[in-house]
């Protein structure tokens, strides 16, 4: 059965597949929340969304790194409960890990990991309490996969991951869906056409909003990717890590 939200809180939502994720969801007629850091962009976005769709959107400046910002949405979503949460909001730090400072990574893991568990707390009890509702967190393909240049980031996908499956299984038959959404390597500009590589973030976006509504727990956008999991899957873990660590290096050098 699928659902169609009359309220969702999109995390992320200034830019890229975030702004996707709005623009979509108020094309079906959802009332928004939009949060992201960048105020002035929010308040463009709601007004160009509240003009065109005759939607309700909310502005809420946060920065979801911040524990006093980021305890305010959570009190958000407790005290006014939307039906879809998309915890979009993410951040990468590249390069060496022992060449990175390390307050990069912790900073990942705080809006990767952190956030994204933290409001989906927040949200996920009271649905389950009504009966309906989605929760839909943005991972990567990079989950699946080691990561050498992106060690922290890759990791903080696979939590994702692993988390939105465990809580799929949890809230089976209770009217609330939990997905995954794990995307490759996505264009954040409109005006580019998908190829072998690269995604469109409007397509993405879609993919994931489509699998929230339809309940299931995985969503790979692009045949192309979907055609890599599986082998991604199969390939011995030491095969794998030679040639990603291959292509590593190659990039290192060229630097």
């Amino acid at each position: 059965m699928r659902h169609a939200y009359r309220t969702a809180l999109v995390t992320g939502a200034s830019s890229g597949i975030g702004e996707s994720f709005a623009r979509l969801l108020a094309g079906r007629g959802t009332d928004l929340v939009i949060v992201a850091r960048r105020a002035e962009l929010l308040d463009g976005l709601a007004r160009e969304l509240v003009e065109r769709y005759r939607v309700a959107v909310e502005v809420v400046a946060a920065d979801l790194t911040d524990p006093a910002q980021r305890a305010e949405v959570e009190a958000r979503l407790r005290a006014e409960p939307v039906e879809l949460l998309v915890n979009n909001a993410g951040y990468g730090a590249f390069g060496a890990f022992a060449e990175l400072p390390l307050n990069d990574h912790l900073a990942q893991i705080d809006l990767n990991v952190a956030a994204l568990v933290r409001l989906t707390h927040a949200a996920l009890p009271g649905m389950i309490e009504r009966g309906r509702g989605g929760v839909l967190n943005v991972s990567s393909m990079s989950g699946f996969t080691p990561s050498p240049g992106s060690a922290t980031y890759g990791a903080t996908k696979a939590y994702v991951a692993s988390f939105s499956e465990s809580l799929h299984s949890e809230v089976a038959g209770k009217g609330v869906h939990v997905t995954a959404l794990c995307p490759g390597f996505t264009r954040t500009e409109d005006d580019v056409p998908p190829n072998l590589l690269w995604l469109r973030r409007d397509d993405v976006a879609r993919a994931g909003l489509e699998a929230v509504s339809a309940g299931r727990a995985l969503c790979v956008p692009g045949v192309q990717y979907k055609a890599a999991l599986p082998a991604l899957r199969l390939v011995p873990r030491p095969l794998l890590r030679a040639a990603v660590n291959r292509m590593w290096q190659q990039a290192a050098d060229t630097r």
